[in-house]
């Protein structure tokens, strides 16, 4: 959620070119880290050519569903300037599993040059860079991967308005380390700075989460 630097219009909502139906790939790996009640704390830096800056961020997952490609949850950014409380988003993410959803994101103005410039980022990323970049990544078999792919995206803010200065146009390439649950990202939106990164860590290592089917936000 970094700050607005110019109005851009509500996101398609047509179905991602990602998504293949008919492709049969194994389920991603199952994760005790990757779970509804699971909270995670970092920083997101949104530096810009003018200023370092990094805000405080915790996230909770509300829910999972692997089999789906499906995850949701809220994002908290603490320290934001433009806002006098903490700013909280509730996003929905696809989880890159060759079957629900590609690494070609096909929304949210992303190009498939985007896409593998940004999932390039991650080091975990390298071995599977050939096969993407010809298909998508639609032959990989990630069942057995120990890093999980995701896009998140930001699709309201729960405590404030939409003119509090910010802006959830863009989304979140994500990268979930399964052996220590620790998260990397970078935000993408062609309006705000570029890579703005992501880095959290889980806080609830011993605690089981509890994955349910509804939920609501007031």
């Amino acid at each position: 959620m970094p700050v607005r630097v110019v109005d851009t219009a509500t996101p398609s909502s047509q179905p991602s070119s990602g998504q293949d139906t008919n492709a049969v790939q194994p389920t991603p790996p199952s994760c005790s880290l990757l779970t509804a009640g699971r909270c995670f704390a970092g920083t997101q830096n949104v530096s810009s050519l003018q200023k370092d800056e990094a805000w405080k961020v915790n996230v909770r997952i509300h829910g999972c569903d692997l089999e789906q490609g499906y995850l949701c949850g809220t994002m908290e950014a603490l320290n934001v300037p433009l806002a006098d409380t903490p700013v909280v988003t509730f996003w929905e993410g696809e989880i890159v599993d060759a079957k629900n959803y590609t690494f070609f994101t096909g929304k949210w103005e992303a190009s498939p040059e985007d896409d593998v410039r940004h999932w390039s980022k991650f080091p975990s990323f390298t071995p599977l860079l050939s096969q993407v970049e010809i298909d998508g990544g639609k032959s990989v078999d990630l069942s057995n991967y120990p890093y999980i792919f995701m896009r998140w995206k930001e699709q309201y803010f729960v405590n404030v308005g939409v003119d509090c200065g910010l802006t959830i146009a863009g989304f979140y390439y994500v990268c979930f380390s399964c052996s220590d649950g620790s998260i990397s990202g970078f935000y993408y939106d062609p309006n705000s700075s570029p890579f703005q990164k992501l880095e959290l860590k889980c806080t609830n290592e011993k605690q089981s989460g509890f994955t349910f089917s509804s939920y609501e936000l007031q």
